[in-house]
């Protein structure tokens, strides 16, 4: 069987990727970080392509298309670096509420997200990659208490995505009395990070459903997102290696035709290239293979991490010395990459958890 995308697909790639390199140069990016700030002028673009609404259905104003369409966003802004909350607004939150909100929760929300009009952020990191000593959140009569750590996208979100030590799932306004909104600093300032602390916070359950499964979605599909943007950081960090290695020249000769440099270049291509593939089929599998969706996304996320790891190394070293300097802005790549590495969970905690789904550990 041939899998590939489809004409539809490629068009909105190729239509992502011409907003994001007319919007989200690599300036636009360093301007962002140096204020650690999403970079509004990149997300209105992608508004205009409807990225907000990719898996919202049509009654609330969404296109109603599949995580793979919404991979291929993410590894555009992998590409690109760009400083904006795709994942929890775009795929996570609306995820939870298509799962687990009410009628009246989804048709009060649903559309706002799919407008980009209201961001979101998600705060599920205790439930998916573990508590960290003083974390978790307890829920008691709509009203939480505790703290959430590694919130993704949270400096500016409007609504929060919450997952209390129970495994329920709960929808919380940003402005609500009770809620302090911490920044937390990461080595990636293109996207934002934090501690969310809740005292007798006001809180709307989400508890339509099954809350335990969606948040089990919630983390697949994030898996998915987080190894697509690296996929596409990785490529970027491949291109730019390559790029260099045919100008910078040594002994009158250009690098790349020293033997050593080749196969730099060449071992990056040929470990990155099977993960273009995973992270697909990862993607695919959430939408049509329920059976093989957790684990397929279990190991796109622990494989592209390491995977992107290696190229961020190997792409530095063949800028010798220049890599590590602001000047190129590697470093952007290179941070984005490790990120993605630890965000729900690093790969060895998520291989555990794949080794736990087919019964290889306790």
């Amino acid at each position: 069987m041939e899998f590939g995308l489809s004409s539809d697909q490629k068009i909105m790639q190729e239509s992502a990727e011409r907003t994001l390199a007319r919007l989200a140069p690599l300036d636009r990016t360093r301007k962002a970080a140096e204020t650690n700030a999403m970079a509004r002028d990149v997300w209105d673009g992608l508004v205009e392509l409807g990225a907000p609404a990719i898996l919202i259905p049509e009654k609330h104003g969404g296109l109603d298309l599949s995580l793979l369409d919404a991979a291929l966003i993410a590894e555009s802004l992998g590409r690109h670096v760009a400083p904006v909350p795709f994942i929890a607004t775009a795929v996570m939150a609306p995820l939870a509420l298509m799962q687990s909100g009410s009628p009246a929760q989804q048709a009060e929300w649903l559309p706002k997200l799919a407008s980009g009009k209201t961001l979101a952020g998600v705060a599920i990191s205790e439930s998916v990659s573990g508590a960290r000593d003083g974390a978790g959140v307890t829920a008691n009569g709509g009203k939480l208490s505790g703290k959430s750590l590694f919130v993704i996208d949270s400096a500016d979100a409007d609504i929060f995505i919450v997952a209390d030590t129970a495994g329920g799932l709960h929808l919380v306004d940003a402005k609500s009395k009770g809620v302090t909104r911490i920044a937390l600093e990461t080595i990636d300032r293109t996207r934002s990070i934090g501690e969310l602390q809740f005292d007798n916070a006001d809180s709307q359950p989400l508890k339509d459903g099954k809350p335990k499964d969606a948040l089990l979605e919630m983390r697949d599909a994030a898996w998915v997102m987080l190894a697509a943007d690296t996929l596409g950081a990785s490529q970027r960090m491949i291109e730019k290696a390559v790029e260099y290695a045919k100008e910078r020249k040594q002994f009158d000769r250009v690098i790349g035709s020293f033997q050593a440099v080749k196969h730099l270049c060449a071992e990056m291509a040929a470990e990155l290239e099977p993960c273009r593939s995973l992270v697909w089929y990862a993607a695919h599998a959430f939408d049509f293979i329920e059976a093989e969706a957790s684990l397929t996304a279990a190991h796109a996320k622990a494989h592209t991490s390491e995977i992107g790891r290696f190229v961020a190394r190997t792409a530095t070293e063949v800028h010798g010395g220049m890599g590590f300097t602001d000047l190129l802005g590697l470093h952007y790549w290179f941070k984005r990459i490790g990120l993605n590495r630890q965000l729900l969970g690093g790969p060895e905690r998520v291989r555990h958890l794949a080794a736990q789904m087919q019964g290889f550990a306790a």
